[in-house]
């Protein structure tokens, strides 16, 4: 019993710095955003940028923040959390953005949904990110050509 409460509480850690970086992106806080994430990270954005370690991470969001993502908010539809080690989970999540101007959504819209990866780390007690990929959802069988080309002939 005494192993489960262990990882219970390495779990609700892990998942509280998940919140934490929806927390910062909601406020706009690149420095806080970028924080989470450990000096050597790396972060592959939607668009295939890529950003290495936590500074880097803190100023390619400074502008996002500023401009187009400002007001936004980073909403998770569906989480799954897997230990790979004592000191690592990979977390898979669905998630989009919320923009400003969408303000009373509870969801993000099905064209900003994206399915991430996030690889965590504990460090001298605190979870960082070590690793991000971020993909657009975009199910290639339930677009016209996809379905017309999996459908089984009968």
């Amino acid at each position: 019993m005494l192993a489960d409460d262990a990882a219970a509480s390495r779990e609700k850690r892990a998942l509280a710095t998940m919140n934490a970086l929806e927390h910062a992106w909601a406020t706009g806080d690149a420095q806080a955003y970028g924080a989470l994430h450990s000096p050597t990270a790396t972060y592959v954005a939607f668009d295939g940028t890529v950003m290495t370690g936590s500074a880097e991470i803190a100023e390619g969001h400074r502008e996002l923040f500023a401009g187009i993502m400002k007001g936004s908010r980073l909403l998770t539809v569906e989480r799954t959390l897997r230990h790979v080690g004592a000191d690592s989970v990979v977390v898979v999540q669905r998630a989009g953005i919320v923009m400003s101007w969408q303000r009373g959504r509870a969801r993000p819209s099905r064209k900003r949904l994206s399915t991430n990866t996030t690889l965590l780390r504990e460090l001298n007690g605190q979870w960082i990110v070590e690793g991000f990929q971020n993909t657009r959802y975009h199910p290639w069988a339930r677009t016209l050509v996809g379905r017309i080309m999996t459908r089984r002939a009968k």
